[in-house]
């Protein structure tokens, strides 16, 4: 697992984050215009809230789209919850290199994104917490 450096607007964010859903948060990552906090494994479901209603009051407060995924110790296992609710896929690992294998062309659409930033999001995130080498599509 490599160091997670987190600055004053992610601790904001995740001190709001344990604030609404009464789970503290293991990381906060912010893009332009979503915000994806990791929390521990079997947090997932509380910190979303019956219904949603966490994420969704989240949401307002932040005006910004929110996932919350859980922490797995296995990497195969964490990128699928990374990839969620994408489920038409399956994940090998050979060599340090993860392959996803996609059922249709839409769904290999979906992890890729456009000009590959779905891909590179998945990819960033999943590398702060295992080590290996690439993420590839097929």
């Amino acid at each position: 697992m490599n160091k997670i450096i987190l600055t004053p607007e992610h601790i904001k964010f995740i001190s709001l984050f344990a604030k609404i859903t009464r789970i503290s948060a293991r990381d906060c990552i912010i893009d332009e215009n979503s915000i994806l906090f990791i929390v521990n494994e079997g947090n997932g479901s509380r910190a979303i809230g019956k219904q949603g209603v966490n994420a969704k009051k989240l949401e307002s407060l932040v005006k910004k789209r929110i996932k919350i995924v859980e922490l797995n110790p296995d990497l195969k296992s964490f990128i699928g919850n990374l990839c969620y609710p994408l489920k038409e896929f399956e994940i090998e690992e050979e060599d340090g290199e993860i392959t996803i294998i996609g059922k249709d062309t839409k769904t290999k659409g979906l992890l890729i994104g456009r000009n590959s930033k779905n891909l590179q999001k998945l990819e960033n995130t999943a590398k702060r917490y295992f080590k290996f080498n690439k993420i590839k599509v097929k």
